[in-house]
């Protein structure tokens, strides 16, 4: 393998990597979900604006984009809550592990929201697989049902901001800028969302180890890792991005394991589910080769 391929791929693991440590930090910061987003969503927000004026991209969008990112942006900020809440309800793992239904859900929404495409056979086929796997796991672990299921629900929300998400980087507008919109609209929701959620309209003040976390939080696993994907995206397929992404549930199942030990450890049956949807995944694209020839 060529050094700049090895370079391509040690980037997009880690910037894996990074996205499967937010359900560990989500648990490390001594904040309630709602604040870990608002103070997560502020930061990534500024990071980004900083970068924009770095990199000298223009900021300012006409209303009806300006909207359109924010409106995305709100879906991201209430994917987060539910997937900060999940970790809080059950574990690490259990949040983590129903993340890949993302692309399940993807399937589904895809084609109703843009009518670009019919359901593939492959995809009917992977999501039957899927609610299998989904009853095994609340069969062997019904103890973290409430966990899993609002697990279930972030990745359903996470599955439109992707949909929608994609349409939106599609234009000519830079990811810096659409950074700063969409994390303005999550910091937004957030804000909204607080007074229904806890006490008060403002967050709280993070303690000096839970702010060190939410830097790395904001900074580490939002902000350099967008800016490190979209940099890899222009130089590695897309199929070669959507199996190393998959890999996001492992990593963080093996270092919720490794940071919380035996709090993270779940029954066999448990493992079984997991294993069945991370494996049908991350065989996806060859499924739909076979299905569809």
């Amino acid at each position: 393998m060529p050094r700049s391929d090895a370079r391509d791929y040690l980037q997009l693991h880690l910037v894996v990597l990074a996205w499967g440590l937010t359900a560990i930090l989500g648990k490390l910061i001594f904040l309630t979900p709602v604040d870990v987003v608002l103070w997560r969503t502020a930061l990534a927000a500024a990071g980004f604006f900083v970068l924009a004026r770095i990199l000298r991209k223009r900021t300012r969008l006409s209303g009806r984009s300006m909207l359109g990112m924010l409106g995305v942006g709100v879906i991201l900020g209430l994917h987060w809550i539910l997937f900060f809440w999940s970790a809080r309800l059950a574990t690490a793992s259990v949040c983590l592990v129903a993340m890949p239904t993302a692309m399940l859900w993807c399937s589904l929404i895809e084609p109703l929201i843009d009518g670009s495409r019919r359901w593939r056979p492959s995809e009917l086929i992977v999501g039957a697989v899927m609610v299998g796997a989904v009853w095994l796991i609340y069969e062997f672990e019904f103890r973290y049902w409430l966990g899993f299921s609002v697990a279930i629900a972030a990745a359903v929300l996470a599955a439109f901001f992707a949909t929608l998400s994609k349409q939106q980087v599609a234009k000519d507008t830079h990811w810096s800028v659409i950074g700063v919109y969409q994390m303005t609209g999550a910091c937004l929701a957030s804000l909204v969302a607080r007074p229904f959620l806890e006490t008060g309209f403002f967050p709280a003040l993070p303690d000096a180890s839970s702010a060190i976390w939410l830097l790395v939080l904001a900074l580490v696993c939002t902000v350099a890792a967008y800016a490190g994907f979209m940099d890899v995206l222009r130089r590695v397929s897309v199929f070669t991005v959507n199996v190393v992404y998959n890999m996001e549930p492992v990593y963080g199942i093996i270092l919720a394991a490794l940071v919380f030990g035996k709090a993270e450890f779940m029954s066999g049956g448990f493992y079984l589910g997991a294993g069945i949807i991370i494996a049908v995944v991350l065989a996806l694209p060859w499924i739909r080769r076979w299905v569809e020839k």
